[in-house]
Protein backbone atom coordinates (compact mmCIF):
# COMPACT_ATOMS: atom_id res chain seq x y z
CA UNK A 1 0.00 0.00 0.00
CA UNK A 2 1.68 3.58 -0.86
CA UNK A 3 1.70 5.81 1.73
CA UNK A 4 0.21 9.41 1.20
CA UNK A 5 2.32 12.30 1.19
CA UNK A 6 1.83 15.49 3.57
CA UNK A 7 1.54 18.67 1.49
CA UNK A 8 4.53 21.19 2.87
CA UNK A 9 2.62 23.65 5.73
CA UNK A 10 2.90 26.09 3.09
CA UNK A 11 0.27 24.48 0.97
CA UNK A 12 -1.78 23.57 3.35
CA UNK A 13 -2.01 26.83 4.60
CA UNK A 14 -2.45 28.75 1.54
CA UNK A 15 -5.25 25.91 0.59
CA UNK A 16 -7.11 26.95 3.98
CA UNK A 17 -7.09 30.57 2.98
CA UNK A 18 -8.28 29.52 -0.87
CA UNK A 19 -11.06 27.63 0.84
CA UNK A 20 -12.09 30.69 3.46
CA UNK A 21 -12.20 33.15 0.43
CA UNK A 22 -14.69 30.74 -1.84
CA UNK A 23 -17.83 32.52 -2.34
CA UNK A 24 -19.49 29.21 -2.17
CA UNK A 25 -17.71 28.25 0.64
CA UNK A 26 -19.13 31.82 2.59
CA UNK A 27 -22.09 30.92 1.12
CA UNK A 28 -22.93 27.89 2.10
CA UNK A 29 -21.49 28.96 5.50
CA UNK A 30 -23.99 31.90 5.68
CA UNK A 31 -27.21 29.83 4.97
CA UNK A 32 -25.53 27.25 7.81
CA UNK A 33 -25.40 30.63 9.99
CA UNK A 34 -29.36 31.16 9.15
CA UNK A 35 -30.16 27.25 9.97
CA UNK A 36 -28.59 28.01 13.28
CA UNK A 37 -30.17 31.08 14.47
CA UNK A 38 -33.64 29.28 13.01
CA UNK A 39 -32.88 26.08 15.15
CA UNK A 40 -32.37 28.11 17.93
CA UNK A 41 -35.51 29.95 17.83
CA UNK A 42 -37.64 26.84 17.86
CA UNK A 43 -35.34 25.57 20.61
CA UNK A 44 -36.28 28.66 22.68
CA UNK A 45 -40.00 28.16 21.91
CA UNK A 46 -40.40 24.60 22.37
CA UNK A 47 -37.67 24.25 25.13
CA UNK A 48 -37.33 27.02 26.87
CA UNK A 49 -40.95 27.73 26.29
CA UNK A 50 -40.19 31.57 24.92
CA UNK A 51 -43.34 32.01 22.69
CA UNK A 52 -42.56 33.96 19.90
CA UNK A 53 -44.57 37.21 19.34
CA UNK A 54 -45.89 38.57 15.72
CA UNK A 55 -42.40 40.17 15.10
CA UNK A 56 -40.34 37.74 16.16
CA UNK A 57 -42.68 35.40 13.38
CA UNK A 58 -41.55 38.16 10.52
CA UNK A 59 -37.97 38.09 11.83
CA UNK A 60 -37.86 34.63 11.59
CA UNK A 61 -39.26 34.42 7.82
CA UNK A 62 -36.30 37.16 7.18
CA UNK A 63 -33.73 35.07 8.56
CA UNK A 64 -35.37 31.97 6.75
CA UNK A 65 -35.18 34.06 3.28
CA UNK A 66 -32.11 35.21 4.15
CA UNK A 67 -30.73 31.72 4.38
CA UNK A 68 -32.65 30.54 1.04
CA UNK A 69 -30.68 33.50 -0.70
CA UNK A 70 -27.20 32.19 0.81
CA UNK A 71 -28.33 28.45 -0.29
CA UNK A 72 -29.26 29.42 -4.36
CA UNK A 73 -25.97 31.61 -4.28
CA UNK A 74 -24.22 28.87 -3.16
CA UNK A 75 -25.79 26.01 -4.99
CA UNK A 76 -25.68 28.56 -8.17
CA UNK A 77 -21.69 30.51 -7.89
CA UNK A 78 -22.71 32.79 -10.42
CA UNK A 79 -20.13 34.59 -12.51
CA UNK A 80 -20.25 38.30 -13.57
CA UNK A 81 -23.57 40.29 -13.13
CA UNK A 82 -25.27 37.28 -11.26
CA UNK A 83 -23.21 37.70 -8.27
CA UNK A 84 -24.60 41.44 -7.96
CA UNK A 85 -27.80 39.58 -8.05
CA UNK A 86 -27.32 37.90 -5.20
CA UNK A 87 -25.53 40.56 -3.67
CA UNK A 88 -28.80 42.73 -3.97
CA UNK A 89 -30.88 40.09 -2.96
CA UNK A 90 -28.93 39.44 0.15
CA UNK A 91 -29.26 43.53 0.87
CA UNK A 92 -32.71 43.49 0.30
CA UNK A 93 -34.00 40.45 2.92
CA UNK A 94 -31.17 41.30 5.40
CA UNK A 95 -32.41 45.17 5.23
CA UNK A 96 -35.33 44.08 5.80
CA UNK A 97 -35.00 41.87 8.56
CA UNK A 98 -33.38 44.32 10.19
CA UNK A 99 -36.15 47.00 9.70
CA UNK A 100 -38.56 44.62 11.22
CA UNK A 101 -35.75 43.97 14.07
CA UNK A 102 -35.71 47.72 14.83
CA UNK A 103 -39.41 48.28 14.89
CA UNK A 104 -39.67 45.83 17.37
CA UNK A 105 -37.05 47.01 19.59
CA UNK A 106 -38.72 50.02 19.40
CA UNK A 107 -41.41 48.82 20.63
CA UNK A 108 -39.87 46.61 23.80
CA UNK A 109 -38.38 49.87 24.33
CA UNK A 110 -41.79 52.29 24.32
CA UNK A 111 -43.19 53.50 27.87
CA UNK A 112 -45.39 51.05 29.36
CA UNK A 113 -49.17 52.08 28.29
CA UNK A 114 -47.83 53.64 24.52
CA UNK A 115 -48.23 49.89 23.09
CA UNK A 116 -51.41 48.74 22.10
CA UNK A 117 -52.99 46.30 24.20
CA UNK A 118 -52.68 42.63 22.58
CA UNK A 119 -54.88 41.79 20.56
CA UNK A 120 -56.59 38.52 18.74
CA UNK A 121 -53.38 35.69 18.32
CA UNK A 122 -51.79 35.63 15.03
CA UNK A 123 -53.49 32.22 14.09
CA UNK A 124 -57.13 33.86 14.45
CA UNK A 125 -56.05 37.51 12.31
CA UNK A 126 -54.42 35.35 9.81
CA UNK A 127 -58.09 33.68 9.49
CA UNK A 128 -60.39 36.76 9.69
CA UNK A 129 -58.07 39.69 8.12
CA UNK A 130 -57.34 40.81 5.06
CA UNK A 131 -53.25 40.13 4.01
CA UNK A 132 -52.53 44.09 3.74
CA UNK A 133 -54.06 44.80 7.24
CA UNK A 134 -52.93 42.03 8.95
CA UNK A 135 -49.32 43.05 8.00
CA UNK A 136 -50.12 46.34 9.09
CA UNK A 137 -51.70 45.46 12.97
CA UNK A 138 -48.77 43.14 13.15
CA UNK A 139 -45.87 45.56 12.15
CA UNK A 140 -47.33 48.07 14.74
CA UNK A 141 -46.61 45.44 17.49
CA UNK A 142 -48.87 44.71 20.56
CA UNK A 143 -48.55 44.39 24.25
CA UNK A 144 -46.85 40.77 23.34
CA UNK A 145 -44.07 41.91 21.40
CA UNK A 146 -43.16 44.80 24.18
CA UNK A 147 -42.24 41.82 26.84
CA UNK A 148 -38.34 41.13 26.93
CA UNK A 149 -38.47 37.32 28.16
CA UNK A 150 -35.62 36.40 26.80
CA UNK A 151 -31.66 37.91 27.15
CA UNK A 152 -28.23 37.03 26.59
CA UNK A 153 -25.24 39.48 27.37
CA UNK A 154 -28.18 41.94 28.57
CA UNK A 155 -29.36 42.14 24.77
CA UNK A 156 -33.11 40.99 23.88
CA UNK A 157 -33.35 38.57 20.94
CA UNK A 158 -34.47 41.15 18.55
CA UNK A 159 -31.26 42.89 18.88
CA UNK A 160 -29.33 40.01 18.18
CA UNK A 161 -31.50 39.32 14.91
CA UNK A 162 -30.52 42.59 13.77
CA UNK A 163 -26.68 41.98 14.21
CA UNK A 164 -26.59 38.84 13.05
CA UNK A 165 -28.92 39.91 9.94
CA UNK A 166 -26.41 42.81 9.82
CA UNK A 167 -23.31 41.21 9.58
CA UNK A 168 -24.67 38.17 7.54
CA UNK A 169 -25.83 40.48 5.16
CA UNK A 170 -22.62 42.62 4.59
CA UNK A 171 -20.63 39.45 4.48
CA UNK A 172 -22.82 38.68 1.81
CA UNK A 173 -23.03 41.50 -0.03
CA UNK A 174 -19.23 41.96 0.09
CA UNK A 175 -18.66 38.06 -0.95
CA UNK A 176 -21.13 38.22 -3.57
CA UNK A 177 -19.62 41.75 -5.37
CA UNK A 178 -16.00 40.38 -5.30
CA UNK A 179 -14.20 40.18 -8.17
CA UNK A 180 -13.23 36.31 -9.03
Amino acid sequence: MARRQRAPEGETRRRSRAVLKNPRFINFTGFIACAAMIAYALFAQYSLGVDPCALCIFQRIGIIALGAVFLFAGLHSPRGWGRFVYAALVAVTALTTIGVALDHIHVQHAPPGSIPSCGAPLGVLIKFTPMFELIRKVLTGSGECAQVNWQFLGLAMPTWVAICAAALGAVGVVTNTKRR
